[in-house]
């Protein structure tokens, strides 16, 4: 139970009324609403006088520093004009919430009501009359609103654009005084005035009771209508606030069925606060703080005690119908039919009489009847038992002896009749004599019960009809003989074969049904249902996805709920290899849930896996605290995703107790990869509280003395380029300003000794001619140089190329109105990857 107070508190009510709550508001509750399917709570409040009332939705199922966790917070107003709220209601799938206003206006929330930005507010209704009442109603996919104010009734239709609304009365109803009734009155919108109740559908306006009294509550509990009102007239519109009594007036409690028009309960309580149903049962509140709780008596006890008074009031019929109402069996049908005719029969009405004294065939014993009739001498009458009672024993002797050629009668018409007289088994040899399957087996199953009998026949069916069978009477088989039917489904769904002596039987090609679509049968039959799908995986490679999905939830469930630590082990490695089957491929999310829903972790990490989902690996391992997982998983995948050695260097930076052994395993390799800027290794350590200088210390040594050799290296290398210049411009100024001398005596080429004619280059070398014109490439090349020169120029080009782009780029940053897009253009042609140089040393390959 769920109760607000009005210094702003919320209350929990447990089955021991031992309350438990928190402060929900600064000043007042005033509206309250929690819904039965989930543990979600609506309720309006005020935190400051004076200013418009809250609606706040809360979780039930979270905590918020031990109290609800309130997921939404919005000021309830219509436009812009203060009101109060006078009502409140939600609708079950968490996608419609309506608030009622004083001044007749009414708030319509669609969408996800727990959530700010999923959900629209809009205005639904304005009037001049204040609403006193709200309820939804769901019919398939249609969604309807009751409005009920005090001068009217509407109903607005939610599943249509624009939401058209008809009226469907001119007459209204107070606060409280308006509910919902459940599917035994079709969800119909029940109004309480004060000289009827009113139900309406959303179309139109249903039946009417004249129930007296001005009405201060009413509610919809199971079927019944319940209902608080006063004895002494007063005017609706005087109650309007509150409907709370001025005065210390008695008050009375009706409960009505209004199925069979009959009232369940009454009595007189004084000032009733309200009336809760929980727990199965009705509690009412009274004003001096009391608790007053109402519990249903169970069926047949409610039946002998109004059946008792109906017959005193002898009101028979009303009995009957009562009776079967809450399916009461044939014996005690009979017993009514019987007090029925008795009573009849006293009264004089022997045709009447007659009647009832026929529905008792097969109940009630004939001599009864007859002595009755012979002694009033109404030989008619008795004729006409006498007449039915020889039909239907007789019939079934006259039937068997005839054969089939002769038979002149509907042969159902048959079935039913022996059937209804309680002649089962003639029932049932009739029903398979003449192969009608479904009464066989409707008579075998619900009247004589007998399961195995009923399975032994289905299994000797066509496949057609034991597949259809099997499908309708499965479960209640699968209930009482559950191995006998698991069978039976085994061979169905493999390589079925109707049994029988039927001669060339076997010569017939066995049929199987799909084995997905008897999964239904073994609700409530885990065990059977394990060994049945575990068969057809085993005997049929290509069964149903379904049938490979339930098989891994079953042993999942099996697994999560198993204490035995050497059986827990066993379902732990049937699991994993159901996994690694490669059966889950197309349902690899679907696998992936069920996995994560029993906490199977290396299912999980085995899945991740194979979806190549190495940082899901990582953070799962991270969630788990598992350090030394996180680095395996970052040299088991690091390769492929470099970026898991820096996620896990952020892990370990945000992690409070010591992690220096962790740190410095993944720095050593972000070293050697030179996966990191240095200076972003120092910016994500710096986040970590516990990390001292000596972490880093051998890290930052190693990456200055690395930088110091290739600062050397590098300063080595222009020296000599420098000096390699110098020479060649010495080179070039000789070449200019003073005569070359030939003087080489053997080919570059094949070292020969030169011979005319021959070739020579300003660079030195000589060649022969035909030498030179085999090797050569180019008459203006030396074929010697030439391998050197090209790298060279390369080189320069390299250079050229690069110094022009990004004067290219850094122009089109500054004139581009959108300089995120010119950035993704160039990464996305490959221009920030690394240009690996003919000078650049090969890349090392890793250990």
């Amino acid at each position: 139970l769920t109760a607000a107070h009005m210094e702003g508190q919320i209350w929990f009510v447990p089955r021991s009324l031992r309350p438990s709550g928190f402060q929900a508001y600064k000043l007042r509750v005033t509206h309250l609403y929690q819904l039965k399917q989930h543990s979600i709570l609506v309720s309006v409040g005020e935190d400051e006088e004076g200013i418009n009332p809250l609606v706040k939705v809360w979780n039930l199922e979270k905590r918020d520093g031990g109290n609800p966790l309130c997921t939404r917070i919005f000021p309830a107003i219509p436009g812009n004009k203060p009101t109060v709220v006078s009502c409140l209601t939600v609708h079950e799938n968490l996608n419609f919430m309506a608030i009622g206003f004083a001044d007749g206006s009414v708030v319509l929330t669609k969408g996800d009501i727990t959530r700010d930005r999923h959900s629209k507010t809009q205005i639904l209704h304005e009037g001049s009359y204040p609403v006193t009442g709200l309820a939804f109603r769901q019919s398939g996919k249609t969604t309807h609103l009751f409005v009920a104010t005090t001068e009217n009734i509407q109903s607005y239709l939610l599943s249509v654009k624009d939401y058209p609304r008809l009226e469907l009365d001119t007459r209204g109803c107070g606060l409280r005084c308006s509910s919902l009734s459940d599917p035994s009155q079709d969800l119909q919108f029940v109004v309480a005035g004060n000289e009827c109740v009113y139900l309406y559908q959303p179309d139109e306006r249903g039946p009417c009771f004249a129930f007296e009294g001005q009405k201060l509550i009413v509610h919809w509990y199971r079927g019944y209508l319940v209902i608080v009102s006063k004895d002494r007239k007063t005017s609706p519109k005087s109650e309007f606030a509150g409907n709370e009594a001025q005065n210390s007036d008695k008050q009375v409690l009706n409960i009505y069925d209004l199925c069979n028009k009959f009232i369940a309960y009454s009595s007189i309580f004084d000032d009733i606060v309200d009336v809760l149903a929980e727990w199965g049962s009705l509690y009412v509140l009274t004003r001096d703080g009391k608790i007053h709780v109402l519990q249903e008596k169970d069926t047949q006890t409610k039946l002998e005690a109004r059946k008792s008074m109906l017959f005193r009031k002898n009101l028979f019929e009303m009995a009957i119908n009562l009776a079967k109402s809450h399916h009461l069996d044939s014996d005690g049908l009979s017993e009514i039919f019987r007090q029925y005719g008795d009573h009849l029969y006293n009264k004089g009405n022997h045709d009447g009489a007659i009647q009832q004294y026929i529905r008792t065939i097969g109940k009630l014993e004939p001599s009864y009847v007859i002595r009755k009739f012979l002694d009033a001498q109404r030989i008619h009458n008795l004729t006409a038992y006498l007449q039915t009672l020889h039909l239907r024993t007789t019939f079934l002797l006259l039937f068997l002896q005839t054969s089939e050629s002769e038979v002149r009668f509907d042969v159902e018409t048959a079935i039913k009749v022996l059937r209804q007289a309680g002649y089962y088994s003639h029932a049932v040899y009739l029903a398979e004599k003449h192969a009608h399957h479904e009464w066989y087996l409707k008579i075998q199953l619900e009247d004589i019960k007998n399961y195995q009998e009923a399975l032994r026949y289905i299994g000797k069916l066509p496949f057609d009809q034991a597949e259809s069978n099997m499908k309708r009477y499965g479960k209640i088989l699968m209930h009482h003989v559950p191995n006998e039917t698991t069978e039976l489904l085994k061979i169905l769904c493999t390589d079925y074969r109707p049994s029988g002596d039927n001669e060339g039987l076997g010569m017939l090609e066995g049929q199987k049904a799909n084995s997905e679509e008897f999964i239904p049968v073994f609700a409530n039959n885990s065990r059977e249902l394990k060994a049945f799908l575990e068969h057809m995986t085993e005997v049929q490679a290509d069964s149903p996805q379904g049938v490979y999905d339930t098989l891994l939830e079953l042993r999942l469930q099996n697994w999560a709920h198993e204490q035995d630590e050497q059986i827990k082990e066993k379902l732990h490695n049937e699991a994993l290899t159901l996994l690694k089957s490669g059966r889950f491929r197309t349902v690899f999310d679907k696998a992936l849930v069920l996995c994560q829903m029993h906490n199977f972790k290396d299912g999980v990490l085995y899945l991740y896996e194979q979806g190549k989902l190495f940082q899901q690996i990582m953070h799962y391992h991270m969630q788990n605290e598992q350090y030394k997982k996180v680095i395996e998983v970052c040299e088991l995948y690091g390769d492929q995703e470099a970026c898991l050695w820096e996620q896990a260097l952020g892990y370990f930076a945000r992690k409070e107790e010591d992690c220096k052994e962790y740190i410095a395993a993944v720095l050593k390799h972000i070293e050697n990869k030179n996966l990191m800027p240095p200076l972003l290794v120092v910016q994500t350590l710096a986040h970590n509280s516990t990390a001292t200088l000596s972490v880093i210390k051998d890290y930052l040594v190693n990456k200055l003395q690395k930088q110091s050799r290739q600062i050397e290296q590098d300063e080595q290398r222009i020296q000599k380029y420098r000096e390699e210049t110098t020479r060649i411009r010495q080179e070039i100024e000789e070449l200019k300003a003073s005569p070359k001398i030939f003087q080489k005596t053997k080919c570059s080429i094949c070292t020969s000794a030169l011979e005319l004619p021959s070739v020579h280059f300003l660079c030195g070398h000589s060649f022969h001619q035909h030498c030179f014109e085999s090797y050569s490439e180019s008459d203006s090349e030396c074929p010697t140089c030439m391998p050197e020169n090209r790298k060279v120029m390369d080189m320069i080009r390299a250079q050229e190329q690069k110094r022009d782009l990004h004067d290219q780029f850094q122009h089109q940053l500054k004139c581009s109105n959108d300089g995120f897009s010119v950035v993704a253009d160039y990464f996305g042609r490959g221009v920030f990857n690394k240009l690996t140089l003919i000078t650049d040393p090969p890349p090392r390959k890793a250990a």
